[in-house]
């Protein structure tokens, strides 16, 4: 009796206790432990991944240069400083004007912002001393161009720099499988109506080879990759 009590106490030794609990502990710590980049991978990646703006969306809103030639549908914001009366966002009409208070319409197609800040501010120049206008294009809609077919992107995008047919694709993602990168065209209308359609060989082009198919993208093209 006394040596099974004896082997009881040896076995509930509180010191042999804190031994075992520790050596447990170790062992799981070196399991659970994060990697060696210094943090441990979530379960799920695709919850801490954060989602990203549409490219064409955000890219849309981005402000122009003073160089941007504003078109019908873009949205001005025109600011006349100490004037919140004379201080506005509005569209270009489908006739090319804007309507502004005290001066009326103003033609502002086929204009750069900085020639429609000059036109305003000397018409204001008979209402007020030295008026001090901004404007600025909030919103590019009238220089577009479409790309079609198989792209990862399809869809309209704004045309805010110089952009060649390689630029296009490349922001619209790139090519989905099976696409015909040699059979692939644009679609472009001349001032008279008239449809034309340019081939592109991507293949080639990215070889080196008939690099002038390489042509700058115009507004309202569409590119076609079948």
């Amino acid at each position: 009796m006394f040596s099974k009590f004896g082997w009881a106490q040896r076995n509930l030794d509180p010191k042999g206790l804190i031994r075992n609990v520790a050596i447990v502990l170790v062992f799981s710590w070196s399991i659970l432990a994060p990697t060696s980049s210094g943090s441990a991978q979530p379960a799920n990646p695709a919850l801490t991944q954060s989602s990203e703006p549409d490219t064409a969306t955000s890219v849309q809103r981005r402000p122009a240069d003073d160089n941007y030639v504003i078109g019908n549908d873009d949205q001005l914001e025109i600011n006349v400083w100490k004037e919140p009366d004379l201080t506005l966002s509005v569209p270009v009409r489908s006739d090319g004007k804007i309507s502004m208070p005290l001066i009326g319409e103003v033609l502002v197609t086929g204009r750069t912002p900085l020639q429609v800040k000059e036109e305003i501010a000397a018409k204001l120049r008979r209402f007020l001393a030295a008026p001090d206008v901004t404007v600025m294009v909030q919103q590019m809609n009238s220089q577009k161009f479409n790309i079609l077919g198989r792209v990862m992107k399809p869809g309209s995008y704004p045309l805010l720099a110089t952009t060649t047919i390689l630029d296009a694709i490349a922001e619209a993602g790139g090519f989905q499988d099976f696409a015909k990168q040699k059979g692939i065209y644009i679609l472009r209308r001349n001032p008279q109506g008239v449809e034309t359609r340019i081939p592109f060989n991507y293949k080639d082009v990215i070889r080196g080879k008939h690099t002038e198919e390489n042509i700058l993208v115009k507004p309202n093209d569409t590119i076609v990759v079948p």
